[in-house]
């Protein structure tokens, strides 16, 4: 306490320094106050503190002892909160480089595993059933030309909303317009289906299946560049009162001989078996002249050739489209899309 008049009844020491004058008193269990004046020298209470008098200008200050618990410890609690806040932060970003930087590596590891076996998991060599075309033939797309295509992945580009996340119109710098399907990072599907539509789609070319024109796999993104067709797909048609018009029955035929091409083509004349297993009106795009390109081959499966059906205790695809040996026992085949592609007739 500055600027005071010291109690009565003083005990006076023989300590000459101020800090010889604070150490006696600490280190004496009677000792309640002390004070140094560079005149008297060191005092010390033991008794009661009596005639206390607080003065607008005086040199001595009184020490007084009290309990711990009595002393201001804001200043020990931010220091400390400052602390753990510190730490914390430091720890948050040593766990997010390691996340990150094992996602990375995983997706790395993922996309060569892939390469090199079957999509099932079953290893074997890819030669036996696919062609010698690579992956490395397939062009990669860096992010910043997509997010500049897309004016960032603005909502104004924003085509639809699926299972593996939106799909944005782009227009590259050569003109040339194209559908950029983004993998979200709350969809339900995963790296698993991602790597899987790169090998199937890169690797069968029709005119009624899309075509995909690259890949972006870049930190955490992972998108797939596909053709652009500017009528969407066939679900707009079909149950949009406003378009459902413009479907006459020459065109319903047109779209349904396109379909079943496609699948004759996934079943029986592609150089591998494909099931698509989802097939529905919103996977059905349609180009400028309606012509039907069947897409969205997360959920395929590749079969032997002498494969005739197939099991999994995953059931994937829509309910409304699925054949009922495949939703009740996980049985899937070529009648499994067969089935599809009579609920969508």
């Amino acid at each position: 306490m500055g600027y005071m008049k010291v109690p009565d009844f003083a005990e006076w020491l023989p300590p000459k320094l101020e800090d010889e004058c604070r150490s006696q008193c600490l280190s004496n269990c009677s000792c309640l106050a002390y004070a140094f004046d560079t005149g008297i020298g060191c005092m010390s209470w033991s008794g009661y503190l009596i005639d206390i008098q607080q003065f607008q200008a005086s040199d001595t200050t009184l020490h007084i002892r009290v309990a711990h618990s009595e002393l201001d410890h804001h200043g020990e609690i931010r220091l400390i909160a400052t602390l753990v806040i510190v730490s914390s932060f430091v720890v948050c970003v040593g766990v997010y480089l390691i996340w990150f930087w094992m996602s990375r590596q995983r997706g790395k590891l993922w996309f060569h595993f892939k390469r090199n076996n079957q999509l099932d998991g079953k290893k074997i060599c890819l030669g036996e059933i696919i062609s010698n075309v690579g992956l490395d033939e397939l062009p990669i797309f860096k992010f910043e030309v997509l997010a500049m295509s897309t004016n960032q992945f603005h909502d104004n580009n924003k085509l639809g909303q699926g299972g593996f996340g939106p799909v944005y119109k782009g227009v590259l710098a050569d003109g040339v317009e194209i559908a950029v399907k983004r993998l979200s990072t709350v969809s339900g599907q995963g790296m698993e289906e991602f790597m899987n539509e790169v090998l199937l789609i890169s690797r069968v070319q029709h005119r009624n299946l899309v075509r995909l024109l690259g890949c972006c796999i870049e930190k955490e993104e992972k998108m797939l560049i596909y053709e652009y067709l500017p009528n969407k797909s066939l679900d707009v048609f079909l149950f949009d009162q406003m378009h459902k018009g413009m479907l006459d029955l020459s065109k319903r035929l047109h779209i349904i001989e396109g379909i079943g091409r496609g699948l004759l083509y996934l079943h029986r004349d592609s150089r591998i078996k494909i099931i698509h297993r989802d097939l529905k009106p919103s996977n059905i795009l349609l180009d400028n002249d309606f012509n039907p390109k069947i897409s969205d081959f997360g959920m395929a499966r590749i079969f032997k050739c002498n494969q005739d059906q197939a099991e999994t205790r995953k059931v994937a695809g829509t309910y409304g489209y699925m054949a009922p040996e495949y939703a009740i026992k996980g049985t899937f085949s070529e009648k499994s899309d067969v089935f599809s592609f009579g609920v969508l007739l």
